[in-house]
């Protein structure tokens, strides 16, 4: 593991021969770049994959791949990116690594990406790619800066990059999660937004107590400049009678590979399930089981899937290990925002804390929160195939 980057714990999970959910690995993930931006600046790999739908039976750890950034172009990566506390002392004028700002070029050896310079030690160039990015800040501060507003990310945050020129600062040190996977632009390396979809707004009334997730949403509204379409609470949340306190506040839907650059997509019907070729980004809260536990069985389980549009997810049984046991044919990523879960799986429990992250290959699994106050998980799903 690079020295100055904090490891961070990765479970994978897969199936065994008789088809029971397990974890495949779990501990520090372990291709990590020390410098891969710069000094000050580097990112650990989690998962990459090279063809959509993604595929789900790899005996190889796809975390230790390679690839070109910013992903494989029939694919996507998973990564965290690192950045150090900037200091009191330091000064830009200074800075080995500063680069001034340029008109946009295409970047060296990294095909669809195009860069405007304006990089330092702690500030990454102005730059753009052909993706749709599910960015979350898992610690630390952030400044996305684009070309008409800067907009300060703190833990927990989500933002949605649609193909969006932007710049990031990081004065205060960060770990930020990206979710990076191919996108179409229509008009050459534009990449302008496409339709007069209105962003949706109106976030629903929140039970008591209940934190909203914020979402933040990125694009090019004109050739060559990056602008904010959206930063407010989730306007689609989905609750579950069943278990008060819980909720699945809905973020972003892809429904074609290459993914659309499009202003809004929660039109979209797809919640618990991307479409073929698509994705589903969202965050639950999940309560204490106690405050449901002895109270749902079949009926109120069954019920929730439906809602949710997956009625086939569920794998409720009498026997199972968890009364929300469900299974899909995804790959999913789940990073823990806050608070402690467990990850039932068919073979075995895994305790979770913030801070972990968790990638199911269409296993079987449920979220058990044994502890006294709600957990928050981000997820992010893609279609795949066995």
């Amino acid at each position: 593991m690079a020295s100055n980057l904090k490891p961070l714990r990765r479970v994978v999970t897969g199936d065994d021969a008789r088809g029971h959910s397990k974890v495949v690995w779990d501990g520090p993930a372990p291709n990590a770049h020390e410098s891969s931006m710069g000094s000050r600046k580097g990112h650990t790999d989690l998962w990459i994959w090279n063809e959509t739908p993604a595929p789900l039976s790899d005996t190889s750890d796809p975390g230790n791949g390679s690839y070109v950034f910013p992903c494989p172009v029939d694919g996507g990566h998973l990564r965290v990116v690192q950045g150090a506390v900037r200091p009191g002392h330091y000064d830009p004028a200074k800075d080995p690594d500063a680069i001034a700002s340029h008109p946009a070029k295409v970047r060296p050896r990294e095909d669809r990406v195009w860069d405007r310079g304006g990089n330092n030690q702690f500030s990454s160039a102005m730059h753009k790619t052909q993706t749709i990015d599910y960015g979350i800040l898992l610690e630390g501060e952030r400044e996305l800066i684009l070309d008409d507003v800067t907009v300060t990310m703190k833990p927990g945050d989500i933002v949605v990059q649609v193909g969006a020129w932007h710049r990031w600062s990081n004065p205060k040190g960060s770990l930020m999660l990206f979710d990076m996977f191919a996108a179409r632009f229509v008009d050459g390396a534009a990449g302008t937004a496409q339709g007069n979809d209105k962003p949706m707004s109106n976030a629903p009334k929140l039970p008591d107590g209940m934190k909203p997730q914020r979402r933040i949403v990125t694009i090019d509204r004109e050739n060559g400049k990056g602008s904010l379409v959206s930063d407010g609470p989730a306007p689609d949340v989905r609750f579950d009678p069943a278990r008060p306190g819980y909720a699945s506040a809905r973020l972003w839907v892809t429904d074609t590979h290459p993914a659309k650059i499009v202003y809004e997509s929660l039109q979209d019907p797809y919640i618990l399930e991307p479409p073929p070729g698509g994705s589903v980004c969202r965050v639950e809260t999940i309560p204490p089981d106690e405050n449901w536990k002895g109270k749902v069985g079949s009926a109120e389980v069954q019920a929730f899937f439906r809602a949710m549009g997956s009625p086939g997810a569920s794998a409720y049984s009498p026997l199972a290990p968890h009364p929300y046991m469900q299974k899909t044919r995804t790959l999913e990523f789940a990073a823990v925002l806050e608070g402690e879960i467990v990850l039932v799986l068919d073979t075995q429990e895994v305790p979770l804390k913030t801070g972990d992250i968790v990638i199911q290959r269409g296993t079987s699994h449920a979220w058990s929160n044994r502890s006294g106050r709600p957990t928050r998980i981000a997820i992010a799903t893609h279609d795949g195939k066995k």
